[in-house]
């Protein structure tokens, strides 16, 4: 617990307020937070094994860590997306161990059951727990990329599911119509066939070996010039292997097999 709290007091001297991450000017200001907040997830994910853990015994309450968690995954995010090559930033080398993360996931299937908790809750304390899984969808390393899609299935589909039991079966269409959308906007937008898309996507599914380029310009409708062909050959394999990261992985069981049936042939 002393260590816990020690590390804490680092955190909060060099940002005192989750929303201080935000406003942290230098490199050096975010590298410091980021080695603070990894420190400090060590030390957690080390309490956690203890039996009589709890966030009511440390210096940080359990939404202010979560809180700091995002915000350390959104420098995370950003470190990935990268600046100009020539820019040399220091948090290119940065090991954010995600691990640590992982091991406090949370998945859609615990969502979906916080989702159906809010049916029948008053406005008031429905909005509060709207906030918290959006907070908790938000803090967590895989389930971040699915936020806005949560959040659209919250404002403007869950009021109409007339009852708690009728959530999962609601979200699994809504999921599926949103899938369905998303991989028709990627082949219209990169010139691709959706057979020969779905045919790599079900063989990246079962072999989890991401698919090559030249598979990719196999199922292009019109062959791009061959200096081109790299380039976006490369962006449209980027873009389903992004829809694959949020559309199918960490999905309900019952979405799974919909989807294997249906790629699984």
């Amino acid at each position: 617990m002393r260590q816990f709290n020690q590390a804490c007091d680092t955190l909060l001297s060099i940002a005192p307020t989750v929303d201080s991450v935000d406003g942290l000017e230098t490199e050096d200001d975010a590298l410091k937070f980021i080695k603070a907040f990894r420190a400090l997830l060590r030390i957690r994910n080390v309490l956690t094994t203890f039996a009589d853990f709890s966030f009511d015994d440390l210096a940080m309450h359990e939404q202010s860590f979560h809180d700091y968690r995002s915000k350390y995954l959104d420098l995370y995010d950003k470190a990935q997306i990268g600046i100009p090559k020539e820019v040399v930033s220091i948090l290119d080398d940065v090991d954010f161990e995600l691990e640590l993360i992982h091991r406090d996931e949370v998945n859609v299937g615990y969502i979906l059951q916080l989702l159906a908790k809010l049916k029948g809750q008053d406005e008031g304390e429905a909005a509060k727990q709207r906030k918290a899984i959006l907070d908790l969808v938000a803090g967590d390393a895989q389930l971040r990329s699915k936020r806005a899609l949560i959040e659209k299935f919250i404002l403007e589909n869950l009021p109409d599911v007339a009852d708690s039991d009728a959530v999962p079966e609601a979200f699994g269409a809504y999921w599926s119509n949103e899938r369905q959308a998303a991989l028709a906007n990627i082949c219209k937008e990169e010139n691709l066939a959706p057979e020969k898309v779905e045919l790599i996507i079900n063989k990246y599914l079962f072999t989890e070996i991401i698919p090559l380029r030249d598979d990719v310009v196999a199922a292009m409708l019109h062959k791009p010039k061959l200096l081109q062909r790299k380039t976006l050959a490369q962006r449209a394999l980027d873009r389903i292997l992004g829809f694959v990261e949020m559309f199918m992985m960490d999905a309900p069981e019952y979405i799974c097999k919909e989807v294997f049936r249906k790629y699984g042939d």
